[in-house]
């Protein structure tokens, strides 16, 4: 059998492909797990500063983390939750819309469980940067201590420059850390393999009954420690909300080719540096390194660490986008960096609150030893709920048995509850802070579903049925209005009635167009949609035309283009003789009608933060029409 040219450059144009993929995911999606080691191990021992730790307590500790790191991350994400994609998405809204569109049961507490998850997700996602940052910065102390002083003005600049670099895209930031992390990872499994010999004892921790024997034998103080070893799976939910940026395949790849086997050989080697050295628990991590490479290292460190804020921002942008299609937030401006991957967007008011909250938990905490107090809640209450999502996936759409499904979910719905309790310990200390950031966002999502429900249900008590008035507008043909040339496209969320804007428009300006589209955009449950099922047309008279648009929850939602593929099925579309109009809601707060008084001020100062419909579906703006009315809500 002989085979082509053609056949091998486009086999070489894959593995290339795939080849930056790989170094992309891990440039971004392990960014954050990758930074783990720097603290993980260092907060685990913290307890035990007093008193001192055993061998088995050091062996029992390394053990946990890298079987926490086996079962949840290789076995719960690499392996499982990369398959439960929505076409190719992750993240606990894409499964959340997976399950609303799959299943036919429990549909309102599937839905409080997805805004809880998205909460918690995008909570961590404002501590991960800050934590990271800090503890890598906090290595110039070991090099130099005058430059303590200057920890938090290096890790705000360092920051600031992060955040001003993401309207570049994905690719390109990608495409600068891939390399560095790569870097980074093999500096990692080299700096724990060089002191894996320093007490070769330290391999039993391989062995999963030395965590067993920790966690019931440690008591109180063991379940403290959990909270830390928690640390090492940090940026576990980033991974599966990236999923859509590189996809499973290069992101698998990554984690068993690289990734694991370098965090695995680093806590090793802490650990046996610490049993060999027990001063050297203060930092095990720097301590590995020789002096003449400690500078270095931390320069790394740094690099890295910054990378690794990058999976958490990267995942937030998708998850805003997401939520906005499925209704849960306000438009906001999408800007897309990528002329090949949709996934790849850049949100500027996402990008703006991530950067002030995190600066002002910078500030707020000081040093990465308090801020540490504050993680682990957001990512523990992120994980259990897309366990308990997960089980009602895999029953809904894999068909498994509740018995098989159980089987497999419970026992890391049981782990994960385990080091959420754990974390729970620590809510005075710091950990109500992902408390009130998930509960902050949480109420923004709430209110702004609740308040477009109930605006949708008043403006359908005033709604005429649509083919009621076309056929009294064709009937009383001497009282119609004028007739002018040109299309007139109507955009409402109703297909069957007289959009409220078209009443509007007969109202005041006395005209109706010699073509009239009502045009409804939807959104589905799947995140891209086909070109050929975008458009659905339906000829109601010779002047009236019912288009119906739909677009993926990660699509682009222009509808000038969508318009254009309708010219396919016979629609005349020419953008020159077109006017949209839309209308322009001055919205008023009634505490006496919809809602409370406090939630209609949120909603109202939500709805003018949002961007303009006009710009959010790519209208052309010499084109566009607005009608204003005044609503109470």
């Amino acid at each position: 059998m002989t085979t082509s040219l053609s056949e091998t450059t486009s086999g070489a144009v894959d593995r290339r492909r795939f080849a930056t993929l790989v170094l992309g995911a891990i440039g971004v999606v392990y960014g954050d797990i990758g930074t783990s080691p720097l603290y993980a191990f260092r907060e685990a021992l913290r307890p035990f500063a007093h008193d001192g730790v055993s061998h088995d307590e050091v062996v029992g500790l390394i053990s946990l983390m890298i079987w926490t790191l086996t079962l949840i991350v290789t076995a719960k994400y690499v392996l499982f939750l990369l398959r439960a994609d929505n076409d190719g998405e992750g993240g606990t809204l894409s499964l959340l819309a997976l399950l609303m569109k799959k299943s036919t049961s429990h549909k309102s507490l599937l839905f409080f469980a997805g805004l809880i998850g998205a909460a918690l997700f995008i909570g961590d996602a404002m501590i991960t940067p800050a934590l990271s940052v800090l503890s890598a910065v906090e290595g110039l102390k070991l090099v130099t201590p005058a430059l303590g002083d200057y920890v938090l003005a290096i890790s705000t600049t360092i920051l600031l420059a992060l955040f001003l670099v993401q309207s570049r895209g994905t690719a390109a930031v990608s495409s600068l850390f891939g390399p560095i992390t790569v870097l980074w990872f093999l500096v990692m499994g080299a700096g724990g393999l060089a002191h894996i010999a320093d007490d070769a004892t330290i391999l039993n921790a391989i062995n999963p009954l030395h965590a067993v024997y920790f966690i019931t034998h440690a008591g109180f103080v063991g379940l403290i420690v959990l909270g830390a070893v928690f640390l090492t799976v940090t940026g576990a939910e980033a991974l599966y909300a990236d999923l859509g940026h590189f996809g499973r395949q290069p992101i698998q790849f990554a984690w068993f080719a690289l990734v694991f086997p370098s965090l695995a050989l680093n806590y090793l080697g802490q650990g046996a540096l610490v049993l060999s050295h027990p001063a050297a628990a203060s930092d095990p991590f720097y301590l590995m390194f020789p002096e003449w490479a400690l500078l270095p290292v931390v320069i790394l460190a740094t690099a890295a660490t910054i990378i690794a804020s990058q999976a958490v921002i990267t995942g937030a942008f998708s998850l805003a986008r997401q939520a906005i299609h499925l209704g849960f937030l306000p438009r906001l401006e999408i800007c897309f960096t990528s002329e090949t991957s949709t996934g790849q967007i850049y949100v500027p008011d996402v990008n703006t609150v991530l950067l002030v909250g995190i600066l002002i938990l910078i500030f707020a905490f000081g040093d990465s030893q308090s801020l540490a107090t504050a993680y682990g809640i957001s990512v523990t209450g992120a994980m259990v709920v897309t366990t308990l999502l997960s089980f009602q996936f895999v029953r809904d759409a894999w068909r498994w048995s509740t018995l098989s499904a159980a089987a497999f979910l419970m026992p890391l719905l049981v782990l994960e509850s385990i080091f959420l309790c754990a974390n729970l310990l620590k809510i005075h200390d710091g950990g109500y802070v992902p408390i009130l950031i998930a509960t902050t966002i949480m109420i923004l999502m709430w209110t702004w579903r609740k308040g477009t429900l109930i605006l949708r249900e008043k403006a359908t008590r005033n709604e005429i049925p649509l083919e009621g008035f076309i056929a009294a507008i064709e009937r009383n043909s001497e009282h119609a209005p004028a007739q002018v040339p040109g299309t007139a496209v109507f955009l409402t969320s109703v297909p069957d009635k007289a959009p409220g804007v078209l009443l509007h428009n007969i109202k005041h300006n006395r005209v109706l167009h010699a073509h009239n589209v009502i045009l409804t955009i939807k959104t589905a449950s799947v995140p891209f949609v086909r070109e050929r099922d975008r458009f659905v047309i339906n000829r109601l008279s010779e002047r009236f035309t019912r288009i119906e648009l739909t677009f993926g929850f990660m699509d682009t939602q222009n509808v000038s283009k969508a318009l254009a593929l309708c010219k396919k099925a016979g629609f005349k579309f020419e953008i020159m003789s077109t006017s949209f109009f839309l209308g322009r809601r001055k919205l008023i707060a009634d505490p006496n009608s919809g809602l409370p008084g406090w939630q209609d001020k949120l909603y109202i100062a939500m709805a003018s933060a949002a961007i303009d419909p006009a710009d959010y579906f790519s209208l052309p703006p010499n084109r566009v029409v607005e009608l204003g009315e005044q609503v109470v809500i």
